[in-house]
């Protein structure tokens, strides 16, 4: 008998041979037997970065608009309470064990997956506790991914990079392809990047989905202190660029800091516009949403000297994103003078050559460890791959080391930014808890 939430976690490690197996027959099975039929309206959010905060300024909205939101995610940083929230709580381990233990009897035989596990798991528990809508973010891909065994009532693509490429395709088409899986006939998908695939736009056609793309039938306009939301414009409209439904003006900058944010929060405006009938929203719950936004290790800044930066970015599309939030930093919060060192590790089957390429010009000092996962690099690995990119570092074996040594070099003027996993921003969380 199973009791801790640990010993379940481990549990359903151990289920199946794989850790990512891609494919809905198995899921499917298990929820029908678990007869998971949600009444409320469902968001999923798929992409390849900006998912998770597109999920967390969806969540705070929605929240602010006084409705009841489970929103599930992954991975989680330090707790895995994280991926399952319901009003913008993590829901207790003993509801997350009873759920695993509703699934444990029912699913006989079949070789769940610890992803498929934990989004049957979030589902039961939000249908238990009755909530209003629910946020479910893509794990991998979106076609064959977990989630995608329930229907949207309205799809959110974010953006389309290489990443997963030994599970989604080589080109970015193929990726896609994989990632339009979430769209459903009839309902309204939102492509939260001006750079539209093709087979993005194939997918909506066969399937009947109302595709809706960011600079065609939403945009935003930005200014110093406040950006502006135009909504979906009138697709019968020949002056369509000009006339907007649903615009929402003077609204303040996300809580969540970073260049791209606007695509995400225009994204997410666009996707509630889309449920606006079901679940209206007021003007006043989105300014209180934006502002009330909170997501850990997205271009996190944590103040004092030198500088904390936290940041997951694990692919070169998120590593450039990264440098451009970083050299779009004021002057008042890094000196002209100061360095920036990095606190570096990634997962052996991650484009690490393409990431280091992106921050190559924008990092002084290089600090590499090893990642304790199956997947994680070691710190000799880390160091071999950038030497042969022309750059030198300094190598530990555990991120905690790193953190301590950046720490004693970095003076008042420096920043330190950890990056390249989100077990790295997670071990850089637990180290400067420890301090």
């Amino acid at each position: 008998m199973l009791h801790s939430l640990a010993d379940w976690l481990s549990h359903l490690e151990s289920l199946h041979p794989k850790t990512i197996a891609l494919g809905l027959e198995r899921v499917t099975q298990v929820k029908k037997r678990l007869n998971l039929n949600p009444t409320f309206p469902i968001i999923i959010v798929g992409g390849t970065n900006g998912k998770g905060s597109v999920c967390a300024m969806l969540e705070s909205i929605l929240h602010a608009a006084g409705y009841r939101v489970g929103c599930y995610t992954s991975p989680h940083l330090l707790s895995y309470n994280e991926r399952v929230r319901i009003g913008k709580q993590p829901v207790s381990d003993a509801e997350l064990c009873a759920s695993f233990e509703k699934i444990e009897q029912v699913r006989e035989a079949v070789p769940l997956t610890y992803f498929e596990f934990g989004t049957l798991a979030a589902m039961q528990c939000f249908i238990a506790h009755e909530i209003d809508v629910a946020i479910l973010e893509v794990g991998l891909g979106g076609r064959l991914d977990a989630v995608n065994v329930f229907d949207a009532d309205c799809a959110v693509v974010t953006s389309v990079d290489m990443d997963h490429m030994d599970y989604l395709g080589d080109t970015r088409e193929k990726i896609a392809f994989e990632k339009a899986g979430i769209l459903r006939v009839g309902k309204v998908a939102v492509f939260g990047d001006m750079d539209v695939p093709d087979a993005v736009r194939a997918v909506a056609k066969n399937v009947g989905a109302q595709l809706q793309c960011l600079g065609e039938h939403f945009s935003f306009t930005a200014g110093k202190q406040q950006w502006n939301f135009k909504g979906v414009a009138n697709s019968n409209n020949q002056n369509a660029d000009t006339q907007y439904a649903g615009t929402r003006s003077a609204l303040p900058y996300p809580a969540l800091r970073g260049a791209f944010q606007l695509n995400n929060a225009s994204a997410a405006l666009a996707a509630l516009d889309a449920i606006k009938d079901q679940l209206p929203v007021s003007m006043d719950a989105v300014r209180r949403g934006l502002v009330e936004i909170t997501l850990p290790g997205r271009f996190q800044v944590i103040p004092g000297r030198p500088m904390f930066i936290l940041d997951v970015a694990h692919n070169p599309h998120a590593a450039c994103a990264l440098a451009q939030n970083l050299a779009d930093m004021s002057q008042h919060e890094v000196s002209k003078r100061g360095k920036t060192f990095a606190i570096f590790s990634m997962l052996k089957d991650k484009d690490q050559v393409g990431v280091v390429r992106a921050l190559a010009k924008k990092i002084d000092v290089w600090l590499v460890a090893g990642i304790g996962a199956v997947r994680g690099a070691t710190s000799a690995e880390m160091a071999a791959m950038l030497q042969g990119e022309g750059i030198s570092a300094l190598s530990f074996v555990t991120i905690a080391e790193a953190v301590q040594s950046a720490c004693n070099q970095a003076g008042e003027n420096d920043r330190i930014v950890a990056f390249g996993s989100f077990y790295t921003v997670a071990e850089v969380m637990r180290a400067r808890a420890a301090r």
